[in-house]
Protein backbone atom coordinates (compact mmCIF):
# COMPACT_ATOMS: atom_id res chain seq x y z
CA UNK A 1 0.00 0.00 0.00
CA UNK A 2 1.66 3.05 -0.80
CA UNK A 3 0.81 6.07 1.16
CA UNK A 4 -0.03 9.55 1.01
CA UNK A 5 2.33 12.12 0.35
CA UNK A 6 0.76 14.32 3.09
CA UNK A 7 0.81 11.24 5.67
CA UNK A 8 4.50 10.33 4.37
CA UNK A 9 5.29 14.09 5.09
CA UNK A 10 3.70 14.22 8.40
CA UNK A 11 5.44 10.85 9.99
CA UNK A 12 9.06 11.35 7.91
CA UNK A 13 11.78 12.29 10.04
CA UNK A 14 15.26 13.04 9.03
CA UNK A 15 16.98 9.33 9.22
CA UNK A 16 13.78 8.62 6.82
CA UNK A 17 15.35 11.58 4.63
CA UNK A 18 18.56 10.48 4.69
CA UNK A 19 17.51 6.50 3.54
CA UNK A 20 15.74 7.98 0.70
CA UNK A 21 18.84 10.51 -0.27
CA UNK A 22 21.03 7.80 0.08
CA UNK A 23 19.23 5.37 -1.94
CA UNK A 24 19.23 8.18 -4.24
CA UNK A 25 22.61 8.52 -4.25
CA UNK A 26 23.37 4.71 -4.64
CA UNK A 27 25.57 4.30 -7.88
CA UNK A 28 28.10 1.81 -8.61
CA UNK A 29 30.96 4.13 -7.48
CA UNK A 30 29.65 3.75 -4.12
CA UNK A 31 28.52 1.43 -1.51
CA UNK A 32 25.59 1.85 0.50
CA UNK A 33 27.28 2.32 3.45
CA UNK A 34 29.43 5.03 2.03
CA UNK A 35 25.54 6.95 0.34
CA UNK A 36 24.71 6.39 4.42
CA UNK A 37 27.62 8.04 5.88
CA UNK A 38 27.83 10.58 3.13
CA UNK A 39 23.98 11.82 2.93
CA UNK A 40 23.76 11.43 6.98
CA UNK A 41 26.54 14.44 6.87
CA UNK A 42 24.60 15.99 4.65
CA UNK A 43 21.13 16.21 6.78
CA UNK A 44 23.08 16.50 10.29
CA UNK A 45 25.00 18.81 11.78
CA UNK A 46 25.78 17.44 14.83
CA UNK A 47 28.59 14.26 14.50
CA UNK A 48 26.28 11.97 17.10
CA UNK A 49 23.17 12.54 14.67
CA UNK A 50 25.39 11.26 11.63
CA UNK A 51 26.66 8.22 13.36
CA UNK A 52 23.48 7.71 15.23
CA UNK A 53 23.62 3.45 15.00
CA UNK A 54 20.16 2.39 15.40
CA UNK A 55 18.55 3.95 12.00
CA UNK A 56 21.47 2.91 10.20
CA UNK A 57 22.48 -0.43 11.22
CA UNK A 58 18.42 -1.08 10.77
CA UNK A 59 18.74 0.56 7.25
CA UNK A 60 21.85 -1.55 6.43
CA UNK A 61 20.27 -4.92 7.87
CA UNK A 62 17.57 -4.96 5.55
CA UNK A 63 19.90 -3.97 2.14
CA UNK A 64 22.13 -6.93 3.38
CA UNK A 65 19.11 -9.15 3.44
CA UNK A 66 18.15 -7.64 -0.16
CA UNK A 67 14.73 -6.04 1.26
CA UNK A 68 15.32 -2.71 -0.32
CA UNK A 69 14.61 -2.46 -4.09
CA UNK A 70 17.87 -1.26 -5.93
CA UNK A 71 20.54 -2.35 -3.39
CA UNK A 72 22.33 -6.30 -3.90
CA UNK A 73 22.36 -8.86 -1.31
CA UNK A 74 25.95 -7.91 0.75
CA UNK A 75 27.72 -7.28 4.03
CA UNK A 76 26.70 -4.29 5.12
CA UNK A 77 26.10 -4.24 8.63
CA UNK A 78 27.53 -6.05 11.68
CA UNK A 79 24.08 -5.38 14.01
CA UNK A 80 22.16 -8.25 15.02
CA UNK A 81 19.35 -6.82 17.10
CA UNK A 82 18.48 -3.36 14.86
CA UNK A 83 18.50 -5.60 11.93
CA UNK A 84 16.22 -8.42 13.27
CA UNK A 85 13.92 -5.93 14.30
CA UNK A 86 13.82 -4.52 10.98
CA UNK A 87 13.07 -7.57 9.91
CA UNK A 88 10.39 -8.30 11.93
CA UNK A 89 8.15 -5.12 11.41
CA UNK A 90 8.58 -5.81 7.39
CA UNK A 91 6.78 -9.29 8.35
CA UNK A 92 4.10 -7.08 10.21
CA UNK A 93 3.45 -4.63 7.27
CA UNK A 94 3.75 -7.78 4.86
CA UNK A 95 0.93 -9.36 6.88
CA UNK A 96 -1.17 -6.31 7.30
CA UNK A 97 -0.77 -4.14 3.36
CA UNK A 98 -3.70 -2.53 4.10
CA UNK A 99 -3.27 -1.36 7.51
CA UNK A 100 -1.46 2.29 7.74
CA UNK A 101 0.92 2.24 10.70
CA UNK A 102 2.51 4.89 12.18
CA UNK A 103 6.59 4.60 13.29
CA UNK A 104 5.47 4.48 16.50
CA UNK A 105 3.00 1.79 16.14
CA UNK A 106 5.01 -0.19 14.43
CA UNK A 107 7.47 -0.67 17.55
CA UNK A 108 4.76 -1.40 19.50
CA UNK A 109 4.04 -4.56 17.43
CA UNK A 110 6.95 -5.29 18.08
CA UNK A 111 6.43 -6.03 21.54
CA UNK A 112 10.14 -5.58 22.79
CA UNK A 113 8.33 -4.57 26.39
CA UNK A 114 9.84 -1.27 27.39
CA UNK A 115 12.36 -1.00 24.66
CA UNK A 116 13.24 2.40 23.78
CA UNK A 117 12.06 2.92 20.07
CA UNK A 118 15.08 4.79 18.70
CA UNK A 119 14.69 5.86 14.96
CA UNK A 120 14.54 2.61 14.02
CA UNK A 121 10.50 2.24 12.79
CA UNK A 122 11.30 5.42 10.84
CA UNK A 123 13.55 3.82 8.61
CA UNK A 124 11.68 1.12 7.94
CA UNK A 125 8.12 2.53 7.97
CA UNK A 126 9.66 5.23 5.05
CA UNK A 127 10.99 2.42 2.74
CA UNK A 128 7.62 0.45 2.99
CA UNK A 129 5.36 3.91 2.83
CA UNK A 130 7.46 4.28 -0.53
CA UNK A 131 6.84 1.47 -2.01
CA UNK A 132 10.68 0.07 -1.43
CA UNK A 133 10.75 -2.42 0.49
CA UNK A 134 10.63 -5.85 -1.56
Amino acid sequence: MKYSKDLIKENMNKYGQTVLKALNNFKDSYSIVECYDLTAKEIFETKSSQEKSCPKNTFLGLCEEGLVKGVPVGNYTTSVMNKEYAIQAVEILKRSPTKIFTPKELWKKLELGDKKHNSQMDVVWVLWSEGLIV
